[in-house]
């Protein structure tokens, strides 16, 4: 509801020789929290596998990796057209990577990838390793993308900040694509790694740190449909505080979540900051709708109720305020986001609605002396209506069903020929 920060930048993600004090945080140019990006690295693929499958699925393995390892290495990774390519690359290299696993080759290899926020490499012999980092990447390039749509391209100082409905729809969809990606990964790729490597995994690769992120994209994907709600004047009060509550549950699920994770690294202490600060946010648009919806009673322990509620709200959305502030200051420093969508509706309504409430109804306070009436009501449950689309991995690429597939017997010719290819 309103996170968003400054226009994107140039990210270079291949400048070794710059200092890291000058790189840019793929956080700081973000509408929706992405927790972390990882890329491919150069690994060696031909020695571990040259003889033990055929001549062309090896090309093909190392022509599909070593594309992507470039597309990885290239400049201004936040564009749109980038992120298309990089995730049109990895769904052509899947197929093919998944071959190794049904061929029983899946520990010969050493993969290797990076963290591009702080540059930490994590390598191991597995394949199913290397298929949960492609799918991790996937669900973390459409994050990328749902950025991007909404920030606009230019924006001019005290100029309010505009995304088409069409926009945000988009951004829905590929909330829940990512989503389904992260659920995936933890229910059917992770099961497949050695307890012992899935133990030693990076920490957001690990299961607790993927299902939160999941459940995050699918509040923030609750979030835009909010905030498509609020500007609709066929959506009813109930209707937003449905959608308000929704989104309260679903931030609850993933901050409980983060608690049992390890979060000390500085991305796990800004993404606790980050979900707290939306919690609060979205508790008060909560109580807000509840407030009104209650008001509409005519008993005069409704209208109490209400202002309770009213003031709630205006209490919460303070917090969220100061929460927001040490989710910036938290390192890697963010900007202050300015408020948009149904939070810009929210942050001028709360206050004035819950003052002139409270004077309106000032009386009936008076006369509950006992404040028997005056607490504060729970907010109601509602099942949670929005799914992650489903994935699955694809088939594994047709040429590993050929006979020609199987291991080969090299000549010397040949084998010096790829030790010349090798070492080039």
């Amino acid at each position: 509801m309103g996170c968003t920060s400054s226009k994107p930048r140039r990210y270079s993600i291949k400048g070794k020789d710059k200092s890291k004090s000058k790189r840019k945080s793929l956080i700081a140019e973000v509408a929706v929290f992405v927790p972390a990006v990882r890329v491919p690295l150069p690994v060696d693929l031909i020695h571990p596998l040259r003889g033990l499958i055929s001549r062309d699925a090896l090309d093909k393995l190392s022509t599909h990796r070593g594309h992507l390892v470039q597309l990885s290495a290239e400049d201004d990774l936040l564009n749109v057209s980038r992120i298309s390519q990089l995730q049109q690359a990895l769904e052509e290299y899947l197929p093919v990577l998944l071959g190794l696993t049904n061929k029983g080759l899946d520990t010969l290899v050493e993969f290797k990838w990076k963290s591009l926020e702080d540059d930490e490499e994590f390598s191991v012999a597995c394949a199913w390793y290397e298929a949960l980092s492609i799918v991790h990447a996937m669900a973390m390039l459409s994050l990328l993308e749902a950025n991007l749509m909404l920030l606009p391209k230019e924006i001019q100082n005290g100029s309010e900040r505009r995304v088409s409905e069409d926009s945000k729809k988009d951004v829905v969809e590929l909330l829940l694509k990512a989503s389904g990606c992260l659920e995936y990964c933890v229910h059917h790729i992770l099961v497949q790694i050695p307890t012992q490597v899935r133990k030693n995994l990076p920490s957001n690769l690990q299961q607790g740190t993927l299902e939160a992120i999941s459940i995050q994209a699918l509040a923030q994907g609750v979030e835009m449909q909010l905030g498509l709600a609020s500007e609709s004047d066929n959506a009813t009060l109930s209707v937003k505080r449905r959608l308000a509550c929704e989104l309260v549950a679903y931030l609850s699920q993933a901050h409980y979540i983060l608690l049992g994770c390890d979060t000390s690294d500085l991305y796990g202490k800004k993404l606790l900051f980050f979900i707290k600060w939306k919690f609060l946010e979205a508790k008060a648009a909560a109580y807000y709708y509840h407030g009104l919806v209650i008001d509409k009673g005519n008993e005069p322990s409704c209208h109490i109720s209400a202002v309770c509620c009213l003031c709630a709200a205006d209490d919460l959305l303070n917090e969220s305020k100061r929460v927001c502030l040490s989710f910036c200051l938290a390192t890697p420093v963010t900007r202050v986001p300015p408020s948009w969508g149904v939070m810009k509706h929210l942050h001028k309504k709360i206050p004035d609605v819950a003052f002139k409430r409270s004077q309106m109804y000032a009386y009936l306070l008076e006369q509950d002396k006992n404040a028997t009436l005056q607490s504060l009501p729970d907010l109601p449950e509602f099942q949670l209506s929005l799914r992650p689309d489903p994935y699955e991995l694809p088939k594994a690429d047709p040429l590993w069903e050929s006979e020609d597939c199987g291991p080969q017997i090299q000549s010397l010719k040949d084998h010096l020929e790829d030790e010349d290819e090798h070492e080039s």
